[in-house]
């Protein structure tokens, strides 16, 4: 991952300022991550060309994590896109109550200037839900699993200092046990003490 102080050489990027070098773009946290999942998930449901470009511009404006927010973006490519655009216009025929039509999905100008005019409205009110849904959903499976990681490293070194105490209760207990001991024999009468047999 690029450093600031890497990414200040890079004269091309000069252009976005001093947005590009705010910490959040770049460490990771609860707040950071979460919300990149968001803007990754969601732009990765839209039928446009420049997905990765307007997760950079907002994570810059929402301060989340950059490489999060643009990566996802790449869970739609030429592979992903026919199966999820398809899911997606079928949410979206559904919602606007529109019997589905059988669609085979090509990126080529004739199917976008034919086929795209008569389902535009289904397929682009799905991927707006779609969107909206699994960022959501990533959002809040992240805050959840942040979360319960802090609670699980917290109840660990809640364990550690418990077993410490413990450990350092049992040596104080056996270090009074010792003493005990020695001042029972130091206040021991002589006489009670056996001398030992004559050779």
């Amino acid at each position: 991952m690029p450093t600031p102080k890497r990414l200040r050489e890079i004269r091309s990027l000069n252009l976005l300022g001093d947005w590009l070098y705010q910490p959040n773009l770049w460490h990771i946290n609860r707040g950071s991550a979460s919300r990149a999942f968001f803007v990754g998930l969601f732009l990765a449901f839209m039928p446009i060309p420049i997905q990765m470009i307007l997760a950079a511009f907002l994570a810059v404006r929402v301060r989340c994590n950059l490489p999060i927010a643009v990566g996802l973006c790449w869970i739609s490519n030429p592979l992903t896109i026919p199966p999820l655009f398809y899911f997606a216009y079928r949410v979206g025929a559904v919602v606007m109550g529109t019997r589905p039509q059988t669609l085979e999905f090509q990126l080529t100008w004739e199917w976008l200037s034919t086929s795209l005019v008569a389902v535009w409205q289904p397929l682009l009110l799905g991927c707006l839900l779609c969107g909206f849904f699994f960022g959501s959903l990533g959002f809040f499976t992240i805050q959840l699993l942040w979360r319960w990681q802090a609670v699980q490293r917290w109840e660990a070194r809640r364990l550690r200092r418990r077993l410490a105490i413990e450990k350092a209760t049992r040596d104080v207990e056996r270090r009074q046990e010792a003493i005990a001991q020695l001042d029972e024999q130091d206040t021991a009468p002589p006489g009670s003490t056996e001398s030992p047999p004559p050779r």
